[in-house]
């Protein structure tokens, strides 16, 4: 069975068209029972694909919302389905809006205040409850331009100022335009990427949209809209409410009427109790005439087709259309159950699909039911919904496949709009300035003299314009600013110039090269030693492989698919396994190590999984305990903390062969360690462990399968992997819906620190607050304790003993602790999704990589995060210090960019 089958079922299926019989109906007012997980979707699709009406989505909070989202644009696929979010996480605090969440709103007013077409929106009370600006001020700033039409530069220039764009020299986000000769990039709210307008002359000789990171046309239009911040000056114009703004013939869609009239005075109230602290400060509106009241919705829901999928009828007067569907069966990854409840629908006539996102993960259950000896009796469907269900009437069972095996399902929303690293590093080479040096691939050294207009074939273009020895000029088009990058060297140094035409730079060049192959000619004797040596050939996966990465909590991305299979191949091999697996702060490099540890397991060899601290090993040991638990394979760990008996009893199961798997710190490579038959070495953050310890592995693992784990590769480790003498596996793929994690320099202020931790707690997260020195660490806990009386809090360091460290990190893990008050010892590997808000004080202490691994403890599920740096003013700071708080900014996860709030 196909989706289009499976759709085709609910089309036809006669409570839905006598759904849709009523929804057209004047004053519609209709409520549905008996809809669960994605049947919601299936129902809504088959009853308004054929409507012409536009369609509005309100469901219970954001996350929920972005579920249903997801499952529409499944069913959907000739309508293009919109997501209407909030404009900030917290009312006034403009700082905190995001860019992202106002070029939605934008899309989906432009939306409907033009398009032709039906307008699937789906949104959430909040998002409602904020006021919207008035449809004829939307349409009186908005500006549509064609090809063959003609303005003048100098006008678009003013239109550009009047709507309050930032000109820039190239555009990377929304709310910029830039004019270079005769070519407009404009970034407008309303578009996923910005627009390049050619013009000849006065005329628009072509519209193109255009990827800002490599400035490459994606596809040509007739027409372009310039929409702008629909959240800032024009709600200062005119505003009203946002069922105001839509079509009276829309149908509104509630999931439960009664809970998203109360999300309207959450949001009223909530608006009210910033505005006291910032807003009257800020000179903004007062939240009465910002935000719509909840009477105000139930009025304005008076105008329209009310259809209630869900909660209690709040409408007493509904047509009520019960479809029964009920939930889909809880089955513990036990496939013995999943096999009988699979045969006993086929035995009863049901219809059951299994749908999984990837193929992969279909084939992975193909062959557990293979492995077991039974035809597969359901069939696949390659496609993405949120939760399954059983329909006793049409005899469909609808699984998914993260249910079977409990994994946790993320849902995506519009990546558009990120700064990607590419803008970023077009935005560094435009601020350079006159004077500093930068280096040409083919012309060597020489310094930026900024930007110059040039006549090229009759035309005016901008070009950068580098001045050489003797004072030879170079000029640069825009088009191969990929082959200048800014100069970098000793600090306090300064380069010598290279004179255009002179042979000096490519024999520089030539030389590096030699000295480079030198290098690489002793590093490969070293490493063909190892690979001429003869490992442990293992098997090919078992099924028990095939059901743990099957059950693997998250969906797989395609570089964490790759990584896994490279690895499987080495250890396949005869030779030595001696791969790098190198990968951002959490994106799936344990996961990566679980399933290699598992295939050495269950083929009867050891695994040693070496970290750099304590406390990561306590982590490591309860993910590899957790992820194994359901699997015949023993873990344990050695670290500080374990001594006495306990230390022994770890000794000599690693010595008879009883634990398969140990996780420690350099104990590990002790002599009191011995393994009985070690197969597979796991080493967590090479960097962190000194000479003697890696002395130490190199005896260890001299025919042993060895498997190095970083985020932040030293040089040396690194180089080794690019020229080959280590296989290397890049990870670097964020996991689904993965936020950039928004990084906020500021000063020591409590009123910032206390906004941060109130916020992260109302919403149910817990706080890292680090700092690093233990002598007034409690100071810093009866502080945060004063600023939030009601946050419990909890201290960790390095001084305390090892049960005293392992119970206060217990403790958090288990969410008994709102804020953490650490030392760097959560620096490596600590993963507690639940805990997305990290304050670092005295930031300007720490090293790069330090902050990099810090600001990685947060943003590991699918809500925001957020990182806030407490330093000095940077004028304030040594030299050393301010360029690495600036230089994070290029470093962010996901391309984030850092925001300066001093």
């Amino acid at each position: 069975m196909t989706l289009h089958e499976l759709r085709r079922i609910y089309a036809r299926d006669p409570l839905v068209t006598d759904l849709r019989a009523a929804i057209q109906r004047e004053k519609a007012r209709v409520a549905l029972k008996g809809l669960v997980g994605s049947s919601a979707g299936f129902v809504a699709a088959a009853a308004i694909e054929p409507l012409k009406q536009n369609q509005l989505f309100v469901l219970r909070d954001k996350e929920e919302a972005a579920y249903f989202l997801n499952d529409l644009e499944a069913l959907l696929n000739d309508y293009p389905v919109l997501f209407y979010p909030r404009s900030s996480r917290v009312p006034y605090q403009t700082e905190t809006t995001e860019n992202a969440n106002i070029a939605m709103r934008a899309e989906v007013l432009n939306h409907l205040n033009h398009s032709e077409r039906k307008t699937i929106t789906v949104t959430f009370p909040e998002a409602m409850a904020e006021q919207v600006v008035a449809r004829k001020t939307l349409s009186e700033h908005t500006f549509d331009i064609a090809l063959g039409e003609r303005y003048t530069l100098d006008f678009i220039d003013e239109v550009m100022q009047e709507y309050r764009f930032e000109k820039v020299d190239y555009v990377y986000e929304p709310g910029q335009y830039s004019i270079r000769g005769g070519i407009v990039d404009i970034f407008s709210y309303s578009n996923d990427q910005p627009y390049r307008i050619e013009f000849f002359g006065d005329e628009i000789e072509s519209i193109r949209s255009f990827a800002p990171a490599t400035q490459l046309s994606t596809g040509k239009m007739a027409k372009a809209t310039i929409v702008p911040n629909v959240g800032k000056q024009l709600l200062q114009e005119s505003r009203m409410h946002f069922h105001e703004f839509i079509a009276r013939d829309t149908v509104i869609w509630m999931r439960d009427t009664a809970h998203c009239i109360a999300g309207y005075a959450t949001s009223l109230e909530r608006a009210h109790e910033h505005y006291e602290k910032l807003g009257s400060i800020l000179n903004h509106l007062a939240p009465d005439a910002l935000f719509s009241a909840p009477e105000d919705l139930v009025n304005g829901l008076n105008a329209f087709d009310v259809i209630e999928f869900g909660g209690s009828c709040h409408f007493v007067e509904s047509e009520v259309f019960n479809f029964g569907f009920t939930p889909q069966p809880s089955f513990n990854k036990n496939f013995d159950l999943l096999g009988a409840n699979l045969r006993k629908n086929k035995e009863q006539g049901y219809t059951t699909v299994v749908t999984a996102a990837q193929p992969r993960q279909i084939e992975r259950l193909y062959d557990i039911f293979e492995d077991r000896g039974e035809a597969p009796p359901f069939t696949p469907l390659v496609t993405e919904l949120s939760e399954g269900f059983v329909d006793q009437r049409n005899k469909v069972v609808c699984y998914t496949d993260h249910q079977i095996f409990e994994r946790y399902h993320r849902f995506r929303l519009k990546e558009g709009f990120r700064k990607s690293k590419e803008a970023l590093t077009i935005k560094e080479l435009m601020s350079l300035e006159p004077g500093d040096f930068v280096v040409h691939i083919d012309h060597g050294v020489g310094t930026f003299s900024g930007l110059q207009k040039i006549d090229v074939n009759g035309k005016e273009q901008e070009a950068i314009r580098l001045t050489y020895k003797d004072g030879d000029i170079l000029y640069v088009s825009i088009h191969s600013l990929h082959r200048i990058s800014k100069y970098t060297g000793k600090e306090g140094t300064q380069p010598s110039l290279h004179r255009l035409g002179s042979p000096a730079w490519q024999n520089t060049k030539s030389k590096a090269k030699k000295r480079v192959k030198a290098i690489a000619y002793d590093l490969l004797k070293l490493y063909a030693k190892r690979k001429a040596a003869t490992g442990f050939a293992f098997s090919p996966d078992s099924y028990l492989q095939n059901e743990l990465e099957a059950s693997f909590i998250y969906e797989d991305t395609p570089d964490q698919e790759s990584a896994t299979k490279a690895i499987k191949e080495d250890m396949e091999s005869a030779s030595p396994m001696d791969r790098l697996v190198c990968g951002d702060v959490g994106f799936g490099k344990t996961e990566v190590a679980i399933r290699a540890a598992f295939k050495a397991a269950t083929d009867g060899k050891q695994v040693a999984v070496l970290v750099p601290t304590t406390v990561l090993s306590l982590q490591h040991y309860r993910t590899f305990k957790n992820r194994l638990r359901d699997f015949p394979v023993k873990v344990s760990y050695i670290n500080r903390f374990k001594t006495g008996n306990r230390l022994k009893e770890t000794l000599a199961g690693v010595q008879s062969g009883d634990i398969d798997i140990i996780v420690g710190t350099h104990k590990l490579v002790g002599k009191q360690v011995q393994f009985k038959d070690l197969g597979l070495l796991i080493i967590d953050e090479e960097q962190k462990f000194g000479v003697a310890v890696k002395d130490k592995l190199k005896n260890l693992r001299a025919n042993v399968d060895t498997l190095t784990l970083t985020a932040t590769p030293i040089p040396r480790t690194l180089q080794f992997s690019l020229m080959g003498a280590r296989d290397l596996s890049v990870i670097s793929t964020p996991p689904p819906n993965r936020h950039p994690v928004e990084t906020i320099l500021s000063s020591f202020n409590e009123e910032t620190i206390r906004d941060a931790v109130v916020y992260e707690i109302m919403r149910g997260g817990q706080v890292y607050f680090i700092h690093n020195r233990v002598a007034n660490i409690k100071e810093i806990a009866g502080m945060i304790q004063r600023l939030v009386p009601d946050a419990r809090v909890g201290i960790g360091h390095g001084q305390m003993t090892g049960e005293q460290i392992e119970e206060v990190m217990t403790n958090f893990m288990d969410g008994t602790f709102d804020v953490l008050i650490a030392t760097t010892i959560v620096e490596s590997g600590i993963d507690i999704p639940n805990a997305n808000t990290i304050i670092i004080n005295e930031a300007q202490n720490f090293g790069l990589s330090d902050l990099h691994q810090l600001r990685g403890r947060v943003g590991r599920s699918n809500k925001k995060a957020f990182c806030y740096l407490l330093a000095p003013p940077l004028h304030a700071l040594a030299n050393e210090s301010r360029k690495r708080l600036q230089a994070i900014e290029q470093f962010s996860d996901l391309g984030s960019g850092m925001n300066i709030a001093m």
